[in-house]
């Protein structure tokens, strides 16, 4: 018996049932979707080009070391 097999893992998904439970594992399912969607958005934010920052009052003398 192999790990791919398929009574294999409907074994151990019934044993993960009965462990966790269904209301459990649908939270833990519904908190990874959202932990992926927003490391989605900070990486479509991170690829958007960001407008220039202007210093003021800072000299550029100062800026150089």
């Amino acid at each position: 018996m192999g790990f791919s097999s398929i009574t294999h893992w409907l074994i151990v998904l019934l044993i993960v049932f009965l462990i966790f439970g269904t209301s459990k594992l649908r939270n833990i399912g519904s908190d990874l979707g959202a932990a992926v969607k927003n490391f989605k958005d900070a990486v479509k934010d991170e690829k958007a080009p960001k407008a220039k920052t202007i210093r003021r009052g800072v000299s550029k003398t100062r800026l150089r070391k």
